[in-house]
Formats: structure tokens, sequence, C-alpha cells
């Protein structure tokens, strides 16, 4: 059974940086053969998805954090990092990471995943990891 476990939140101030990890285990096949979705939830809020990657190193990102935070693979470890730089308050969420086999195109899958959000087809989810960003 895949897990997926999340680190790094915490607090910050407005303009910070934060790194996220979402390490993932008990896969069945190589990890590049995963996505991995960052998801974040706001008190109040719906589920909103931050950002997607698969393969050795490909990413695509939420409008709302363009620019600001970056997809790192290390597939040896079974870890994407996210970084979080140019924190703003309204980046306060819980984060979650999930993992999911894909079976064709992990562009393909993960630009469906964001654009269907808060709807998502990723099964095994980290409990997640809480940030936030202090004016």
């Amino acid at each position: 059974q895949v897990q997926a476990v999340e680190t790094g939140g915490g607090l910050v101030e407005a303009g910070g940086s934060l790194r996220l990890s979402c390490t993932a285990s008990g896969l069945g096949s190589a990890f590049e053969d995963y996505a991995i979705g960052w998801f974040r939830q706001a008190p109040g809020k719906e589920r909103e998805g931050v950002s997607c990657s698969w393969g050795r190193s490909s990413s695509i990102y939420a409008d709302s954090v363009r620019d600001r935070f970056t997809i790192s693979r290390d597939n040896a470890k079974n870890t994407v990092y996210m970084q979080m730089n140019k924190l703003k308050p309204e980046d306060t969420a819980m984060y979650y990471c999930a993992a999911d086999f894909y079976l064709a195109s992990g562009g393909g899958y993960c630009s469906t995943q964001l654009s269907q959000s808060p709807q998502t087809d990723f099964g095994s989810w980290g409990q997640g990891t809480h940030v936030t960003v202090s004016t």
C-alpha cells in the first residue's frame, strides 16, 4: 500500500520561504512512475491543487503559486520537494501531498488533477503539514 508523508511546514513571515517534502513508500513500481500532487486547504475554503510532478523532474503549478513555488524530485529517495518562496498570508493552509501511479501520460494526469481540483483521483494521501504565513 502506497503511503505518503509530508514534512517541513511551520510558521514564517510574509516574504519568507519554506521547503516541504513528500516521501512515498510501499510503491509497486519506480518512483518515476508516480505522480505526486500537492494540495492545500485553508480554513473555510475548498481544497486547491497547488502542483503536480511526474517522471524524472516534470512539474506543473497552479496560477496562484507559479513563479513562487518550485518542485524538485529526488527519485532515488522517493521524495518530492516543494520550495515555497515569497510566501503570502493567503498561502496559509494545511498542505497535503498525494501519490498515484499513472498509466500513460504523467503530464496529462497532472493537468487533469489540477484543473479539476478540488476533485481529484489521487489515491494515497499524507496526513498534511501546516503552513502559516504571518503578516
